[in-house]
């Protein structure tokens, strides 16, 4: 998972040709998903949700960041050539603002039933849980003038931090939320071992498999629900973040909501081998954990996103997990993304808010998610790679890899040795902790691969 994925993504308020025919809309697949199936008569935003009878468009809006779901692809289909003309104000602006389907999706005053026949009008799924967006023509791609971006600023080149330009801060007990594979739980061990050295207790919570990692690294351990081999499984097999079949969708909302029960143990619950208690002042959670905005807003104690991979809309480039072929699509594949799985989780977030945080339930597509909240962002990657968006604030940043040395006494062999003298450098191949649904094709491929280029591996 930690991984970059392929792009792309979109949305529009045209009708979307169906894969196949009798296919279901994105909408109605969520629902299904949900446990749920939209319909003509569900309610508007005054009247009460399908997941509870007090859900209401005056509650108390809660941010919600929705889980990560490998090797989605989501296709882009355009009705029409793109204004490529941008506003000074980095909103886009539409001839008629009822046309943008952003709007409308985050818009609590527009009914459920109006956003959920958009979304069936927008997106269609297809067998193997991909999705095909329509861009509608009326969509504007506008650049952002950099002047009117607050926090913005070009790539500079810092030195390495020696702690002693960071200013002192009381010791606190942080708890690190993360839920995926090794690729994504190693970086926010180093991350752990760096926020110790500063002086602070350290509980990381992530998957009973990953327990001899964290504790060897000597950092404190907590289990989460979910076992991340299944869960990366249904990722490969679907290709997309909906089931492609009615079984799969019972295993995969296990897995879900075990993890989003676990997290309030997580942060408040003693050591489980020495029963030293722990109280958390502070999380620290990448997005695929789920439930944790709403922890942090039960237990009043801050929250920092981390991430791998983009999370927050931007202009510039789409939602990972979607592919868009044209830039006027950009930013509304992350609300299509968002609203998306919102629609598969959102009945076991709300009761993980009403019977385990003892809060209001949160507002059915409210816009109120994760990623156009106001919660701090960090994106762990080199901004030399991919430079920090200009429409992302002061509170979202790019801060670079998060390295964990885990083999400054390694000696090679000297076969390895020798054959690596011996000739051009080599180029490495992994796939970090991903099955691979075809290994024999796909060796084909990496196999043909190099013929063709005359590398070694």
């Amino acid at each position: 998972m930690a991984a970059a994925e392929p792009t792309g993504g979109g949305g529009g308020d045209e009708v979307v040709e169906e894969i196949k025919e009798g296919g279901e809309g994105a909408a109605a697949t969520a629902e299904a998903h949900n446990g749920e199936r939209p319909t003509d008569d569900s309610p508007g935003p005054s009247a009460p949700s399908t997941s509870s009878a007090s859900d209401n468009g005056n509650l108390h809006r809660s941010s919600t960041m929705p889980g990560v779901i490998k090797d989605t692809e989501i296709t882009t289909e355009t009705t029409g050539p793109s204004n490529l003309e941008r506003s000074k104000t980095e909103r886009r602006k539409q001839n008629n603002p009822a046309d943008d389907p952003t709007k409308q999706l985050l818009d609590d005053k527009i009914s459920i039933r109006k956003k959920l026949k958009m979304l069936n009008r927008i997106a269609t799924v297809k067998d193997d849980g991909t999705v095909v967006v329509n861009v509608p023509s009326t969509l504007e791609a506008t650049p952002i003038d950099v002047g009117a971006v607050d926090g913005y600023e070009d790539v500079v080149v810092e030195e390495s931090l020696d702690g002693s330009d960071i200013p002192y801060r009381p010791p606190i007990q942080i708890v690190i939320l993360i839920v995926g594979t090794r690729g994504d739980v190693q970086p926010f061990v180093a991350i752990g071992k760096r926020l110790q050295d500063y002086g602070h207790r350290v509980r990381l919570a992530t998957h009973a498999n990953y327990k001899e990692f964290i504790l060897t690294a000597g950092l404190e351990f907590f289990p989460l629900g979910g076992d991340p081999k299944v869960l990366a499984e249904y990722m490969v097999k679907n290709k997309g973040f909906l089931p492609s079949g009615p079984s799969e969708i019972p295993v995969q909302r296990k897995q879900m909501k075990e993890i989003i029960f676990s997290l309030l143990p997580a942060c408040k619950d003693p050591d489980p081998d020495t029963g030293i208690a722990f109280k958390v002042d502070a999380i620290i959670a990448n997005p695929p954990a789920y439930g944790h905005t709403h922890v942090a807003e039960a237990l009043k104690v801050p929250i920092h996103i981390f991430f791998t991979m983009p999370w927050t809309p931007t202009s510039e480039f789409p939602h990972p997990l979607s592919r868009v072929k044209t830039s006027a699509g950009y930013r509304l594949s992350y609300q299509i993304v968002d609203s998306m799985i919102w629609l598969g989780i959102r009945d076991m977030i709300n009761e993980f808010r009403k019977k385990k945080l003892k809060l209001r339930p949160v507002t059915y597509l409210s816009g109120a998610q994760g990623s156009g909240s106001d919660i701090p962002h960090g994106y762990i990657w080199s901004p030399h790679l991919v430079p920090k968006p200009k429409d992302w604030g002061p509170k979202i940043d790019v801060v670079g890899f998060c390295f964990l040395d885990l083999a400054s006494d390694y000696v090679p062999p000297e076969e390895l040795v020798k054959w690596l003298e011996a000739g051009d450098k080599p180029i490495y191949v992994g796939f970090g902790s991903l099955p691979v649904q075809d290994p024999a094709k796909m060796t084909e491929t990496i196999v043909k691969a190099l013929e063709m280029t005359g590398q070694r591996v």
